[in-house]
């Protein structure tokens, strides 16, 4: 599989998803020699299935609910009052926060980069800021954010395959991200407090707020949807019901704020919002959403969870994870392991959603029985699977950004701060304990249950 993924994304760049069938099918044909029926192996693959409906049922959801926040201006309200944070004085460290807060609100980092980035870019060159700190001060804010979003795909499947609450996961995560986060707005304040004091064209700022507020009714009222919602996550309202919440208020303000039909709301659900304003960017930013626009991570993630099933329930990934763990004595070791794995699986399958499918399923098993919550497992995952996949040239990350920025990886590497930081951390955290959280009497007593049941 990591053969042919090599060649397929890294050399043909083309999707993953046929060299993890082609490993699939090799898998198969190994266990089958082994002395497994098809019948057998078929129902290691659906298992493996079972464990990704959780997520999938929330990325569909994802998808409704960036096509109604987007339909409805809440998206464009956010990036209007967040475009107003500029401060020539401080342009890198309001990069920064500008590109998280894009990619909190609609979930995405390549998003975030190819619109938000892509004029930040613009922006700096004319202050006569290296290219390469700009980079990294929007590859710092668009991953932080896409991080730390409920409408971000990652995290989501992060969450979903390790059988951890969407909330609880982005809770867990702030011990390892907002640390990285200071370092980085410290480390970039201090590398750009010198460029303050010169001028630059804010032509293309002013172009996107003029277009935003044509195309869409710009008002603070609209961010009540996003607020309704985070309430709902404080008040400990489970995810799902929580997104639909948004869902609803999203369409109903596209009819009633934006004033579109019945229609276009419902396109918007299904295929996503469309705008044609005449700014490239613009467009950009909020051509997407609807349900169909998550098709790709869905299909992915069926295929990915096939092979991962025949190579977990065959003992495939006992075997391989017996090797791996005689070094993990620790739970620091252990951490340390699944982050490494992440980082191998982003240099050698050329893709962040394989270094977070398949190391979700390797190392499962492990942490239950470290009696550890698997929310130590889903941020690890994160932690080490989705940051670090942009410092991979022939990684689709790093292809996308050095096509979409203009800048190759050596150039914007070590100023991608928040992207190598976390890991360390996350590392750091292991070894010594902090927010480490273990299993409750409860939750061990229904592992010892639930595998006393498996057996028989």
């Amino acid at each position: 599989m990591i053969t042919s993924m090599l060649l397929t994304v890294a050399v043909l760049e083309k999707e993953p998803h046929i060299p993890l069938m082609i490993g699939t099918a090799v898998a198969i044909i190994i266990t089958m020699l082994h002395g497994y029926a098809f019948s057998e192996v078929e129902e290691m693959m659906y298992k493996g299935i079972r464990h990704a409906l959780p997520a999938i049922v929330i990325i569909i959801l994802v998808g409704l609910v960036i096509g109604s926040w987007i339909g409805s201006g809440v998206v464009a309200t956010m990036i209007y009052y967040g475009l107003q944070l500029i401060d020539p004085r401080y342009f890198l460290v309001v990069v920064i926060v500008l590109c998280g807060i894009v990619a909190l609100a609609i979930g995405s980092s390549w998003s975030t980069m190819a619109t938000v980035g892509v004029a930040s870019m613009g922006i700096g060159l004319s202050m006569g800021i290296s290219p390469g700190m700009v980079a990294g001060a929007v590859i710092c804010g668009s991953y932080f954010g896409d991080k730390m979003s409920p409408l971000s795909d990652t995290t989501n499947l992060a969450s979903g395959l390790s059988g951890v609450n969407l909330f609880e996961h982005i809770q867990h995560m702030f011990f390892t991200t907002i640390p990285a986060l200071v370092i980085s707005l410290v480390a970039f304040f201090f590398i750009g407090i010198r460029f303050g004091d010169k001028n630059f064209d804010t032509k293309n700022i002013d172009e996107i707020l003029t277009t935003m507020q044509d195309s869409f009714v710009i008002t603070p009222w609209l961010l009540i949807v996003p607020l309704a919602v985070i309430a709902l996550v404080v008040v400990k309202v489970p995810a799902i019901p929580a997104i639909c919440v948004g869902i609803i208020l999203g369409f109903f303000a596209q009819l009633f704020i934006q004033g579109d039909s019945i229609v276009d709301g419902l396109t918007a659900l299904q295929t996503g919002y469309t705008i044609e304003s005449g700014n490239e960017l613009v467009d950009e930013l909020f051509n997407r959403g609807g349900l169909e626009s998550m098709f790709y991570t869905i299909s992915l993630t069926l295929v990915a969870m096939t092979f991962g099933g025949v190579l977990e329930y065959s003992g495939m990934l006992t075997a391989l994870i017996a090797v791996i763990l005689k070094f993990a004595k620790s739970t620091g070791s252990l951490i340390a392991s699944v982050i490494v794995s992440c980082i191998g699986t982003n240099f050698t399958c050329s893709e962040q959603y394989i270094s977070i499918i398949v190391p979700s399923r390797m190392y499962a098993g492990a942490f239950k029985k470290k009696n550890l919550h698997a929310k130590n497992l889903s941020r690890a995952l994160e932690d080490g699977g989705t940051l670090t996949s942009v410092f991979v040239p022939w990684n689709t990350c790093g292809v996308f950004i050095a096509s979409t920025l203009g800048v190759s990886v050596i150039e914007y590497a070590p100023y991608a701060i928040l992207n190598y930081t976390v890991p360390v951390i996350s590392i750091i955290f292991g070894y010594i304990g902090f927010k480490i959280i273990g299993l409750s009497k409860e939750e061990i007593e229904q592992n010892r249950k639930g595998e006393e049941a498996n057996l028989t």
